[in-house]
C-alpha cells in the first residue's frame, strides 16, 4: 500500500520545506526584554585607554627629548622611510595611507614612533589610529619590526621633511 507522501514526494518535500521555514521564522516579533540591557550594536566598541596614551600613542616610547635637527640621523631616516615606508605613504599628497609630510605638526614625537613600532595595537585600541585606518579604507598599517633607534631616525626624518613638503591635512 502506497501512502499520499510516496504518491507525490515533490509536494511532500514542498510541505515540509514550508513547514520547517515558517517554524523557523517565528513571529517576527522581539521579546519583551529583548535589547533593553544589550548594547547597539551600531555603537562603535571604545578601548580604554589613558589622557597619556591618547596624546602619546601605545607603546614603548614615552618621554622624548628631541633637541635640533640631526641632519645624519635624517638621512638614516631617510633610507629607512624609502625602504619601509613608501610603499604606501607619500610627501605631500594622500597615497595607500597618510600623507606624512606634516604629521610632526599633527602628531607628538611619541606618538608618531609608537605607531611605528605597535601600529598593530594602535590601529585597535587608539581613536585617532582608528578613525585614520577606516578612513584610508580599513588597509592595515604594516608592522616592518623596525627598532626603537630606526624609528627615531624615521622620525628625524619626518621632522625634517615637514619643513621641506608641507602637505595635506590627514
Amino acid at each position: 500500500m502506497q501512502t499520499k507522501a510516496s504518491q507525490h514526494p515533490v509536494r511532500f518535500v514542498i510541505l515540509v520545506f514550508l513547514a520547517v521555514s515558517a517554524a523557523a521564522c517565528g513571529g517576527g516579533e522581539d521579546p519583551p526584554d529583548a535589547g533593553a540591557s544589550a548594547p547597539s550594536s551600531d555603537a562603535p566598541a571604545v578601548a580604554e585607554i589613558s589622557a597619556d596614551e591618547l596624546e602619546f600613542g601605545i607603546g614603548p616610547i614615552r618621554g622624548l627629548a628631541l633637541g635640533e635637527l640631526d641632519p645624519t640621523l635624517a638621512e638614516a631616516g631617510a633610507e629607512l622611510f624609502s625602504v619601509k615606508c613608501s610603499a604606501c605613504h607619500k610627501l605631500g599628497e594622500r597615497y595607500v595611507g597618510p600623507d606624512l609630510s606634516e604629521v610632526t605638526g599633527r602628531r607628538t614625537p611619541e606618538y608618531v614612533m609608537n605607531m611605528i613600532l605597535n601600529p598593530e595595537e594602535m590601529v585597535a585600541n587608539h581613536p585617532v589610529a582608528k578613525q585614520l585606518f577606516a578612513e584610508f579604507n580599513y588597509t592595515p598599517m604594516a608592522n616592518q619590526q623596525l627598532t626603537e633607534e630606526d624609528a627615531r631616525a624615521v622620525l628625524e626624518y619626518l621632522r625634517q621633511a615637514g619643513a621641506d613638503h608641507p602637505g595635506t591635512q590627514n
